[in-house]
């Protein structure tokens, strides 16, 4: 993409209600712009990321044998009175009414949709196991939305929902989430820290929450080292010592019971990013989501629910991943992976080498931006650290006379002299 033909409305300075990094880098970067309190406009930079995320998560999921759906953004309370949630759910639901009156709502989740698809369509124990999820825009009437796309009134989120025959089949569930979760969020380059949580309006009595480790935290969070050293490229994970891992978050911490010697015990600030639940029969049995049993007995099914926040993320992996001059995205999300500045478009030389070096990577499948904007230099660099491409290449006249361009690394900082030749074969082209 060339960036005289791309929509990047870059801030100089910080807007004043942005009040945590990621919310002002988001800003400033032109990835996102309010609409309302908690609502934003995705632009091209950071729908480009939104993207990467989602495409990550629903790669996962898959993986994890979970089936994609899409379920409406709008559902029917009558759905909601039955399992009884609807009077309960409180102001974060929006509540609506359509033309004829009928009570309609805006899906904070989507347990009860997805419980009448199961019940209209699955009758046997022969037809599961079964995990149905989707990608889809959620609403909460959040009463103080702040801090931009991390606590935004709407959000895009991954839910999916296990079936299952009975208890033990479905914590077998349940633990294929908890892995499939550490897997997805190790893709992004975040350390997840799964502790145990409260389950809330959703239900149940098994929960864990992920949280993701950043400077910027919420709240403080402790956990055994061993987390750190789990290969989460291996094929299979001994679950029970994965959940057997001390964590928690400071309002539960106490050092003197505390398992972990001080010697292994590690502390960090964590951002959820993530949460899971096993809830039994807690709508199974009051929408009669029922199948026939191996023992021909009909038996509501034992379900679970796991969530994702996918915009919140995209928040989470710069509050993770930025310094003073803006934003280091890691290479499997960031919106374009080389940053690829023409010094001066109006130098035959240079220029011609830019175009040739965009050209090639652009074949190779390299996502590159090329800064051909008649630009002063400084601000070419500046917009480039803002936006923390992994990789930026500067072509400029000195060095296209003698066949050089300067590759450097966002994250370190480093820089090295290559020819074309080397430099395409460095980044893979």
């Amino acid at each position: 993409m060339r960036l005289s033909r791309y929509f990047l409305p870059v801030l100089k300075e910080t807007p004043a209600e942005a009040q945590i990094v990621s919310h002002q880098l988001m800003l400033r970067a032109g990835m996102i712009q309010q609409l309302s309190a908690g609502i934003y406009n995705w632009l091209p930079l950071g729908y480009n990321v939104l993207r990467k995320v989602e495409a990550i998560v629903h790669d996962e999921m898959q993986r994890a044998g979970a089936i994609p759906i899409l379920m409406p953004t709008i559902q029917p309370a009558d759905l909601w009175r039955e399992s009884g949630r609807y009077e309960d759910y409180g102001k974060e639901m929006l509540r609506i009414k359509d033309r004829h009156e009928r009570d309609m709502l805006y899906g904070p989740t989507n347990e009860e949709n997805v419980t009448d698809i199961f019940r209209r369509h699955v009758q046997s124990f022969k037809q599961l196991p079964l995990n149905l999820y989707h990608i889809q825009w959620k609403f909460r009437d959040e009463v103080r939305p702040r801090f931009g796309v991390m606590r935004g009134r709407e959000f895009l989120m991954k839910d999916a929902y296990s079936f299952d025959v009975d208890q033990a089949a479905a914590e077998a569930a349940y633990d294929n989430m908890f892995v499939a979760y550490l897997k997805t969020f190790k893709r992004m380059g975040l350390t997840a820290i799964p502790m145990r949580a409260e389950t809330g309006p959703i239900g149940g009595n098994l929960s864990h929450e992920f949280q993701i480790l950043a400077s910027t935290g919420e709240s403080a969070v402790y956990f055994d080292a061993a987390f750190e050293d789990v290969d989460f490229s291996a094929e299979t994970f001994d679950v029970e010592v994965l959940k057997s891992l001390y964590a928690a978050a400071d309002d539960k911490h106490d050092a003197a019971a505390c398992p972990v010697p001080p010697e292994r015990l590690k502390s960090g600030r964590g951002i959820e990013v993530g949460h899971i639940f096993y809830f039994g029969t807690k709508y199974a049995e009051p929408m009669d989501a029922a199948v026939i049993g191996p023992d021909g007995e009909t038996r509501p099914v034992h379900m679970g629910s796991y969530g994702i926040g996918v915009s919140r993320l995209v928040g989470a992996l710069i509050e993770a991943n930025h310094d003073e001059k803006g934003i280091v995205w890691p290479e499997s999300v960031a919106p374009f992976r080389v940053g690829l500045v023409d010094l001066r478009p109006d130098d035959a030389t240079a220029h011609g080498l830019a175009m040739e070096l965009y050209g090639k990577l652009e074949k190779a499948g390299i996502e590159t931006l090329l800064d051909d904007r008649e630009e002063r230099a400084g601000a070419k660099f500046a917009t480039m650290e803002l936006i923390g491409l992994p990789w930026q290449v500067t072509v400029g006249p000195r060095g296209a006379k003698a066949g050089k361009v300067e590759l450097k690394s966002r994250r370190s900082g480093e820089t090295v002299e290559l020819g074309p030749d080397a430099l395409l074969q460095r980044l893979g082209a």
